[in-house]
C-alpha cells in the first residue's frame, strides 16, 4: 500500500483519462456482473461500452479506468457501480488515490497543508514548488519532458477540480481548495480499508487517525 511505503516510485502514467465517473462506473458494473477482470476487459473493449472513437483510444482508456478501479476493493466497486453522482465521484477519484501516489500525496500533503495554514488558495507558484521539492526524492519527475509536465498539471488540477478539492477562480490560474463532503457510505468504505485514505479528501490528521473534530 503506497502510503506507507516510501520506497515505491510514483505513477505517472494517470493522464490517459481525467476523473470520469460514468466510465468507471460501466467498467464497475462489468467487473462485477462478471467477477473476472480479463472478462470485462474483453466485453468492454469488444462492445465498444466506453463509446471510443477508435480502437487505440478505447484500449487506452479501458486500460487506465481497470487499473485504478483494481485497487479497490469489492464494497468500494459495489459503491461505485450503484450510489449516487456524489459517491461515484468520491469513489473515483479514490481509485485514482490508490492507483497513484503523486497524486495521493498532493491531496495529503500540498492542499492539506495549505488548508491548515489558513491559505486555501492554490496558485501556479505553490504547485511548482512542490515539484520541485519531490524531485529531489523521485528522479522521475525530473526527467519530464516540458510537455509531460505540462500534462500531468493539467490532468491533476482537472481531476482535482472534478473531485471537488479544488474550484477555479475567476481568472483560472488561481484555484480556491475545499475539503469535499463525504456521505456516511463513502466514509465506511473507506475506513473499512484503510483510514489513512481519508487524507486523500483533506480530512486533517486527528480525524484520519479516528478523533472526533473539536
Amino acid at each position: 500500500m503506497h502510503p506507507s511505503d516510501p520506497t515505491i516510485d510514483y505513477n505517472l502514467s494517470f493522464t490517459a483519462a481525467s476523473l470520469r465517473p460514468e466510465l468507471a462506473r460501466i467498467v464497475a458494473e462489468c467487473f462485477l456482473a462478471r467477477g473476472d477482470w480479463a472478462l470485462a476487459k474483453e466485453h468492454i473493449l469488444s462492445t465498444n461500452a466506453l463509446q471510443c472513437r477508435s480502437t487505440s483510444s478505447a484500449v487506452r482508456l479501458e486500460r487506465e479506468l481497470r487499473q485504478r478501479l483494481e485497487t479497490l476493493t469489492r464494497d468500494q466497486i459495489v459503491l461505485l457501480a450503484e450510489a449516487t453522482v456524489e459517491d461515484r465521484t468520491a469513489i473515483a477519484w479514490l481509485s485514482i488515490c490508490k492507483h497513484s501516489r503523486f497524486v495521493f500525496e498532493f491531496a495529503a500533503e500540498a492542499l492539506r497543508d495549505k488548508l491548515v495554514a489558513h491559505d486555501p488558495t492554490l496558485r501556479p507558484s505553490d504547485y511548482e514548488s512542490y515539484v520541485e521539492n519531490k524531485s529531489l526524492a523521485h528522479p522521475g519527475l525530473a526527467r519530464l519532458t516540458p510537455s509531460s509536465k505540462t500534462k500531468i498539471r493539467r490532468v491533476l488540477l482537472t481531476m482535482l477540480t472534478e473531485a471537488g478539492l479544488l474550484v477555479s477562480g475567476p481568472t483560472g490560474s488561481t484555484r480556491a481548495i475545499q475539503r469535499p463532503a463525504l456521505s456516511p457510505a463513502v466514509v465506511r468504505v473507506i475506513t473499512s480499508d484503510n483510514r489513512h485514505w481519508l487524507a486523500g479528501f483533506l480530512v486533517p490528521d486527528a480525524e484520519v487517525a479516528g478523533q472526533s473534530p473539536p
